[in-house]
């Protein structure tokens, strides 16, 4: 019995991951709803497998970061092959600020792989792991980790599989290989800080609401950001500067003794809540009628307003424990 309830948080991540990597984000429409169960084994098996790896080590969010930009490398690397088609989805989305020697596009790599770290994998972790009563511990014994194995391995393979029957471009070996460097270098990355002793230093931080806010305002901008034509190097620059400038400000935050875990659960609602409007004016990749995906943004949107207030209650009934 402790097995079962252990598996619901893995299940729910499961669905979750794709649902506000899509769904959420505007993407794709209500009506395409069913598309989920194709995408769960992608975007789902990789966030509990993600999810899981770290935990059993005892590792932090900070591994789960450099686990989700590895996850992102590797979709959008391999998979669909986004960073290196130069036509992909017939978007020219490498043109502005195209790198020549690589074959990439400066603002769409950031983006793209910001999108990944941060909405689909490691929001969704946050949230489930809020809600459940056990966020530290595994969710899946042996057999559960094999099937969500074979089920990542098959979301990778069919979508790649996919990818390729709508578009013969395939990127060159030592593209693949840059990919297959940095994709390891970002896993040993995240053992490097999952093994880091954390010195906890004496001073504030901000309120929980306030963190939460400026998590959203500046989301907001990153998303923004993509819709201004501007330079492709300015925009580059500009995601670049947000990154560093972000991690620095979280991770002095983090080491302080104020620090809890709903300051996390904070700056994951705020992300969580910019792809919720985001997706309002977004235009879905498949045609429906507007007031059709209006309604099924608004649908989401609450949900996902729902979901907070429930990740919230739960957190604070138990801060220590999570």
């Amino acid at each position: 019995m402790k097995t079962k309830r252990r598996f619901w948080p893995a299940i729910g991540l499961f669905f979750l991951s794709p649902l506000v990597a899509e769904f959420l984000l505007g993407n794709l429409p209500i009506t395409a709803l069913f598309a989920v169960i194709g995408l769960a084994p992608l975007y789902g098996g990789g966030a509990v497998l993600i999810r899981e790896f770290v935990r059993r080590r005892g590792w932090g969010y900070p591994s789960i970061l450099a686990l989700a930009l590895a996850y992102g490398v590797l979709e959008e690397g391999v998979t669909t092959q986004s960073l290196f088609n130069p036509n992909y989805a017939d978007l020219r989305l490498l043109d502005p600020g195209h790198i020549g020697f690589l074959g990439m596009g400066a603002p769409w790599t950031l983006f793209v792989l910001t999108l990944h770290t941060v909405w689909s994998i490691t929001v969704p972790i946050v949230l489930v792991e809020a809600v459940s009563k056990r966020p530290r511990e595994p969710w899946l014994g042996k057999v559960g980790l094999w099937v969500m194995s074979v089920l990542f391995v098959i979301g990778v393979a069919a979508t790649t599989l996919i990818q390729l029957k709508n578009d013969s471009f395939v990127a060159s070996p030592a593209q693949f290989t840059g990919v297959a460097l940095v994709f390891f270098a970002l896993i040993g990355l995240a053992a490097r800080l999952g093994t880091k002793e954390t010195i906890r230093r004496p001073g504030g931080v901000p309120a929980v609401w306030l963190a939460g806010l400026i998590s959203l305002a500046v989301t907001s901008a990153f998303m923004l950001l993509d819709n201004l034509d501007l330079n492709g190097w300015l925009t580059a620059s500009i995601y670049l500067v947000g990154w560093v400038v972000a991690t620095l400000v979280i991770l002095y935050w983090s080491r302080s003794e104020s620090w809890t875990k709903q300051h996390v659960l904070a700056l994951a609602s705020g992300a969580l809540l910019t792809y919720a409007w985001h997706a309002f004016p977004e235009s879905p990749v498949f045609d429906a009628p507007k007031t059709v995906d209006l309604i099924g943004n608004a649908i989401f949107a609450v949900l996902a307003v729902v979901l907070l207030v429930v990740a919230r209650r739960s957190s604070a009934r138990s801060p220590n424990g999570w």
